[in-house]
């Protein structure tokens, strides 16, 4: 395992600053999600650590080892890219154990090995395959047999399961967090979707602009948000925000309650609106309203809850769930 520090790391192209500098300590055997919009550097942080790009300023260490300069394969950590990156003509059995053929490793280890890592991946049955035969999930397992196969300290993903379809991505969410508590090993992932980062995440980063935004556990960051950028991006629906006379009467600028701990009245309640579209989940159905204010925002309520579009309505924030932010879009303690 490998415990990760990152000291004052920045990134820049030219005059583009991608990273501006940022401080971050990943512990020994955690799984870190990174998540965030498209183009907040993410990815470009997970290639910094992984060597793949040089730091334009700040330490990366592994174990307490400055690596800043080492290159890729000296930091003993293992890669898993959106792309499978499989070679077509080899099997599967052979695509796992390519890099431990590369690096000259004796044919009855490297079988073991394969043998050890495609039982974890359940990958037994297809290792005489050829990648053209096996799903988009399978695939996606043969290149994360093909990092385990190097015993790394750490597993580096970059939105691996962007790929695939939306099955296909529940399933390998629950392999790979399966996989992490077997195997114990500290993994970075990175994905744009919080829904992944909710549910794998020992510890989430959340990225804006190439700065850390907060840094927590999932239940940490979706009761807890830091600001309104946090509040708006962690939370499926995400959370609704309500200004004016709304978050005046609450001490704030803005106030912030999810559609959980909104309740919904065809009668009464202190905040008026009209019914747009309802989303039949079956457990769930989200009722969009068309607020009296001119604000739009998500309620939640039980999946066999109807009420049709243009009715009047009528929502009850629960006070005890508010979020309150300031002008800036900081928390507001209560």
């Amino acid at each position: 395992m490998a415990s990760i520090q990152l000291q004052n790391v920045s990134k820049r192209f030219g005059d583009a600053v991608i990273i501006p500098g940022i401080h971050l300590d990943i512990q020994d055997g955690e799984f870190v999600v990174f998540v965030g919009p498209s183009g907040c550097g993410k990815s470009t942080l997970l290639r910094l650590i992984a060597g793949l790009e040089d730091t334009s300023g700040g330490t990366i260490s592994i174990d307490g080892r400055d690596v800043t300069n080492v290159p890729p394969a000296g930091r003993g950590l293992a890669m898993v890219f959106q792309s499978y990156a499989l070679y077509p003509h080899m099997s599967v059995g052979a695509n796992i154990g390519f890099p431990l053929k590369m690096a000259g490793e004796p044919k009855d280890v490297i079988e073991r090995k394969v043998k050890a890592a495609a039982a974890t991946l359940n990958l037994t049955d297809y290792l005489q395959r050829k990648p053209r035969d096996l799903s988009g999930g399978q695939r996606q397992r043969v290149a994360i047999g093909r990092a385990i196969v190097r015993s790394p300290k750490g597993f580096l993903f970059d939105e691996p399961l962007s790929n695939l379809d939306a099955a296909l991505r529940v399933n390998m969410r629950l392999e790979i967090s399966e996989l992490h508590a077997q195997l114990k090993t500290t993994m970075i992932y990175v994905t744009h979707d919080q829904v992944e980062a909710m549910t794998m995440a020992d510890k989430i980063v959340v990225l804006n602009r190439g700065n850390i935004e907060q840094v927590g556990s999932p239940l940490e960051l979706y009761s807890n948000p830091r600001n309104m950028f946090v509040a708006g991006f962690i939370g499926s629906p995400k959370m609704n925000f309500l200004g004016g006379a709304h978050a005046a009467q609450h001490g704030a600028a803005t106030i912030g309650v999810r559609p959980e701990h909104l309740t919904l009245s065809t009668t009464d309640g202190p905040l008026k609106g009209t019914a747009g579209v309802s989303e039949h989940l079956g457990s769930d159905t989200f009722v969009h309203v068309k607020m009296d204010s001119g604000e739009s925002v998500t309620a939640r309520v039980p999946g066999d809850y109807r009420v049709r579009h243009g009715d009047p309505v009528w929502l009850t924030p629960d006070t005890a769930h508010l979020h309150r932010f300031d002008a800036q879009g900081l928390a507001v303690k209560a």
